[in-house]
């Protein structure tokens, strides 16, 4: 296991970029010093203040507020989301959608981080402006991103108190204290038109997308009377991924970043790749700051993604990317920046989300606005769903979810949001179920008929376990969603999932973690397996990176060799919240296009008509009672060159 620990600036490493991937090694965690401000500031007047609505987390309510938080509280990692021109916003709407179109001079002619931001960032004298501030404020600036849309910076609560206006306090939620801002945030109003908002000023954090580990019988057997457990083999057959082996498509040349927040043990990799009759390939582990070592429920998370993105694409590389959560700041929010700003890989997993009702205006901001820079690198962006079925405001273990809602880490146009299925193999399971296992622990025969994921309560299972799937408030449909039927029923807005895979803890994943087996499940299972889906995808197209995927997902879902299983049947009501059903139609808003095949993905992806409708360039705005809204404006003129 390799690791390569981060002791340097966004701006030195956009320098480095090209040595990312190399055996950087420290013996400690790297200290953060002020960056220099480069360039002349004008003063700002700090009388005059204009709010930052919808940046007020629903849970910092007055009942559960237990007051102020110490004004010494250290804040570190915040993270400051700049604004680009309207000229800039156009300009990058207009590259992303060309990119994807076969017809244009621009398609696949991908950006670096560091092109991406001298095309599309701030330019130094606004840069300068916002870092003056910032330090006159008494803030440490620790860096500024490649895409030079962010700024981190340090400090204390009372400092947040005094340069922004509002003061942390602690608030107890179901037994739990947490930090947050009590009123939304004031910049001058100098600096409004360069400040988008803070990412985050609370520590409800990103939620895990699956099931607590259950362990496994002492003995592995994979095939025990009517329960059946997913290993490597298996998911190679149900999803035909053999012949592609067979032929040397294994991941070879491509790579696969992983944001976490929690530290691995290598063994349990290797023990996970042994065991499942797999060539050793060791991960490469990225700390981007402090190792925040073995975190509890997080380590089920790294290890889950590792072990299965790296089963699915056996030949490519790894690279768990782990960022510690600071006071306020997520530590997916900070490992998905650094993979994204260091271009660390063309596929990108996450299994981490908050529904789009509790983020605010910035947060949304931020993951669309890092996805489209991920779009416009080449990265191709898969997240998970979410496991609490239509209720995606509620953790899964709740009795009732609270009212409709979709993960807004995967809601925006640039990433592929990935749902669960759960197979279905009727009275007579062992026409798809061997009763003995292969050498390499496989007893799955063919393709397994699918089903929405419903293990929630009203379906004969507990809590809301179930595909987290509907219509967005935020985003628009795009174009190259919009014409697939079963879709249209979201009223013009865009529906997630995009895709599915296995996600049921009625055929639940092997994992190796502790030294011990378990069996895992939820949408945090299906991601990363897409993910190294895609790999072969990639090694296919000679290790060219293929951009945000999903245009050419729904194309492909017309083809004459339509390569995704629709899903005929299920939905994903889970109690208190009405969900989607399945009917069989080439679309739903619980598994998506469903399920693939992929051996005719990866053959139909150079094959496919190349009439991929790009997507129509998307503006976000704040709109009537909702946090921020995204709808497709006119197409706009592409510049080959420079800044607006």
């Amino acid at each position: 296991m390799r690791q390569h620990i981060r002791a340097f600036s966004f701006l030195a490493s956009a320098l480095l970029i090209a040595s990312c991937g190399g055996n950087l090694r420290l013996e400690s965690p790297p200290t953060y010093a002020p960056l220099p401000i480069a360039g002349a500031a004008i003063p700002v007047d700090e009388s005059q203040r204009v709010t930052l609505r919808g940046n007020v987390h629903p849970l910092a309510r007055p009942e559960f507020d237990q007051g102020i938080a110490n004004p010494v509280t250290r804040l570190d990692r915040m993270l400051l989301l700049l604004n680009s021109s309207s000229a800039q916003q156009a300009d990058l709407d207009a590259l992303v959608a060309a990119q994807q179109d076969p017809d244009s001079p621009l398609y696949h002619q991908w950006l670096t981080p560091a092109e991406f931001g001298a095309r599309f960032g701030a330019p130094d004298a606004e840069m300068a402006q916002v870092t003056a501030w910032l330090a006159a404020q008494g803030f440490t600036v620790d860096e500024i991103s490649a895409s030079r849309r962010l700024i981190a910076f340090s400090g204390s609560a009372a400092q947040v108190a005094t340069a922004f206006r509002t003061e942390l306090h602690i608030y107890r939620v179901d037994g739990i204290d947490h930090l947050a801002n009590a009123e939304g945030p004031q910049i001058p109003v100098g600096l409004s038109g360069l400040i988008a908002g803070i990412v985050s000023l609370h520590d409800f954090r990103r939620t895990s997308e699956m099931r607590p580990l259950a362990p496994l019988s002492a003995q592995p057997d994979y095939s025990a009377g009517a329960t059946h457990y997913l290993f490597p083999a298996d998911f190679a057959t149900i999803y035909d991924l053999n012949p592609l082996f067979a032929e040397g498509t294994s991941g070879s040349g491509s790579s696969i970043a992983i944001a976490a927040r929690s530290n691995i043990k290598l063994a349990d990799i290797e023990a996970f790749r042994s065991m499942a009759g797999l060539s050793a390939n060791d991960p490469i582990v990225t700390l981007d700051g402090a190792d925040p070592g073995l975190v509890v429920h997080d380590q089920d998370e790294s290890t889950l993604a590792t072990e299965w993105s790296g089963a699915v694409a056996p030949e490519a590389a790894v690279n768990l990317v782990i960022a510690a959560s600071t006071a306020i700041t997520d530590g997916i929010d900070l490992a998905s920046v650094w993979i994204v700003n260091h271009a660390a890989a063309p596929l990108v997993s996450v299994s981490y989300g908050s529904c789009e009702q509790q983020m605010g205006t910035a947060d949304l901001a931020f993951y669309n606005s890092l996805w489209e820079q991920a779009a416009s690198q080449g990265m191709s962006v898969f997240v998970a769903s979410g496991d609490a079925g239509a209720a995606g405001c509620s953790s899964p273990t709740a009795n009732a979810g609270s009212q409709t809602a979709v993960n807004g880490l995967c809601s925006s146009p640039y990433s592929t949001c990935v749902g669960g299925t759960e197979f279905n193999e009727g009275a007579n399971a062992t026409q798809y179920w061997s009763t003995t296992n292969s050498a390499e622990y496989g007893s799955a025969l063919s393709y397994i008929p699918e089903e929405v994921w419903n293990e929630s309560a009203l379906n004969g299972g507990e809590g809301l376990w179930s595909s987290g799937g509907g219509a967005s408030i935020v985003y628009a449909q795009p174009a190259w969603q919009s014409n697939i039927d079963g879709a249209a029923t979201a009223n013009g807005m865009r529906t997630v999932p995009d895709v599915a895979l296995a996600a049921a803890d009625h055929d639940g994943y092997f994992v190796a973690e502790n030294g011990s087996f378990w069996i895992a499940s939820g949408t945090s299972s299906a991601a990363p397996s897409f993910a190294g889906i895609m790999a072969l995808v990639v090694q296919s197209q000679h290790g060219a990176s293929q951009g945000n995927a999903n245009p050419r997902f729904y194309t492909l879902a017309g083809a004459a060799d339509d390569p995704f299983h629709a899903t005929p049947s299920g939905d994903n009501s889970v109690p208190g919240v009405s969900g989607f059903t399945a009917t069989g139609a080439a679309y739903n808003l619980a598994t998506g296009l469903g399920s693939v095949d992929a051996a005719l993905l990866v053959k139909g992806w150079s094959t496919a008509s190349q009439n991929i409708p790009p997507p129509r360039p998307i503006r976000c705005s704040r709109f009537g009672l909702l946090p921020m809204q995204c709808l497709p404006m006119p197409r706009a003129p592409i510049r080959l060159l420079g800044r607006p």
